[in-house]
């Protein structure tokens, strides 16, 4: 019988700012939704869930009062990068076994995601990582911080650098999603703001939310 229990009061949370927004054409982070940035928004539906946080960006960003860490892997390679530094800034923390991580461009991902991704985690090497309508969201993950030196040298070993491939070798729990409740419609409650269209459409959703 498996009797690891989570602390989930010990759960830190970072969120990934560090991609390199080229659909948008500017830093994500900093774009506006309805007068707010996308940080902003997703700061505010982070921290309430999470022990402390920080954010993963190539520079500090303006106004930001949370921890700031860069990449430690070089090079902009990917989300993975940012995942891993999330690993290794929790590990930093002392008593933390997993640190969750969010998208800085999905300001409608569910205020109980903490809580579902810790639900399914009963082993200290275990990944949690969310899905809806039958897609994943690695980005949306709780990872075991022990697994950062492994995940570091994946990233400068493998060529394709594809998530998938490091989730295959480890003990991963994906865990459903439901589309949140609008006045229009169903909602994904990781839809992402890529380019500006998406931000039109944040837009409206933001005018329909319940």
């Amino acid at each position: 019988m498996n009797d690891f229990l989570l602390d989930r009061t010990s759960i830190p949370g970072v969120v990934l700012a560090g991609g390199r927004s080229s659909r948008m054409g500017r830093d994500k982070a900093t774009v506006l939704l309805n007068g707010r940035t996308l940080l902003e928004r997703v700061v505010e539906q982070l921290e309430p869930q999470v022990n402390t946080l920080a954010v993963n960006a190539d520079a500090a960003p303006q106004n930001c009062r949370h921890s700031f860490i860069p990449d430690i892997v070089p090079g902009k390679a990917g989300p993975m990068a940012g995942i891993h530094a999330a690993m290794a800034y929790g590990a930093t923390l002392g008593g933390v076994t997993h640190v969750v991580t969010v998208s800085v461009d999905s300001p409608f991902f569910p205020g109980d995601l903490v809580d579902w991704l810790a639900a399914a985690i009963d082993a200290p090497d275990k990944i949690a990582i969310a899905s809806s309508e039958g897609r994943s969201h690695p980005v949306f993950g709780l990872w075991p911080v022990v697994l950062a030196d492994e995940l570091a040298s994946w990233i400068v070993t493998d060529e394709k650098r594809r998530v998938l491939d490091f989730l295959l070798r480890h003990d991963v729990t994906e865990v459903a999603f439901p589309l949140r409740p609008t006045r229009a419609s169903l909602l994904d409650p990781f839809f992402n703001v890529n380019t500006p269209d998406d931000l039109a459409e944040a837009e409206r959703w933001l005018k329909v939310l319940v």
